[in-house]
């Protein structure tokens, strides 16, 4: 595999506007994420932004920034749009879409999400377990339903949900929005319209599910915190101030 690892962010989220620059530490989240990227050594990375200013602090921070369209409907499209720009003889044969608001990432993970495409998955994602029950009813906490055996950290995704799945006594899974995708799998999802369950649960990657494309969850120790509100920004700057 020959991995790019495309970060989309801007400015206009509508639960904290502003937030990828955010100041943490002395620097705009975007920067801690950008860092944690570069630290897990797959490939190249690159921002796919809207704005000038976050090109801007991108740059400023030592990283690469890609313009693209105000206008997409979604980060997916967004990181396409940003790889026919930078990779359009294709060199690069899989895309790590790492979100703008995950400052706290471990590095690591971004080696996990590859594990479901060495088993030959279409898409790569994450899960942690869950294990509180706040998390179980939060409806902003994505719930998987996928099974591992015992000698498997990587299991197929069979569905997604805001509401707790599976039914019945076993472990559940807490969702992390990091993909891995084929080159040929991104560029399938997005030509492909928002699907019937995709608008229902308002989760994006119910549209892969429903157009036959098979995605695997590698299992990890725990979710990282995202950045979706001002309290989730102050417990950030507690975190990774220096």
């Amino acid at each position: 595999m020959n991995p790019i690892v495309l970060i989309p962010a801007r400015l206009g989220s509508t639960r904290l506007s502003g937030k990828v620059l955010a100041d943490i530490g002395g620097r705009p989240m975007i920067a801690h994420v950008l860092h944690r990227a570069q630290e897990a050594g797959l490939g190249p990375v690159a921002v796919a932004c809207c704005e000038a200013e976050v090109a801007a602090a991108v740059e400023a921070a030592g990283g690469m920034a890609v313009m693209t369209a105000p206008d997409l409907p979604s980060g997916s499209d967004r990181i396409f749009a940003a790889l026919q720009s930078l990779d359009a003889a294709g060199t690069h044969d899989v895309i790590v879409n790492l979100q703008g608001d995950l400052p706290s990432i471990d590095p690591a993970y971004l080696a996990a999400v590859l594990k479901p495409l060495a088993q030959g998955y279409d898409i790569g994602t994450l899960v942690a377990p869950i294990t509180t029950a706040e998390e179980r009813h939060a409806p902003s906490v994505v719930k998987c339903a996928c099974a591992f055996t015992q000698d498997s950290d990587v299991a197929p995704a069979l569905y997604f949900s805001r509401s707790l799945i599976p039914s019945g006594e076993g472990p559940f899974w807490h969702h992390i929005g990091i993909y891995a995708y084929r080159r040929a799998a991104l560029a399938r999802f997005v030509s492909l319209p928002p699907s019937p369950l995709e608008v229902r649960e308002k989760l994006e990657q119910l549209r892969a599910l429903e157009a036959g494309l098979r995605i695997g969850v590698a299992r990890v120790e725990q979710a990282p915190f995202g950045v979706d509100t001002p309290e989730d920004l102050e417990r950030a700057r507690e975190a990774l101030s220096p």
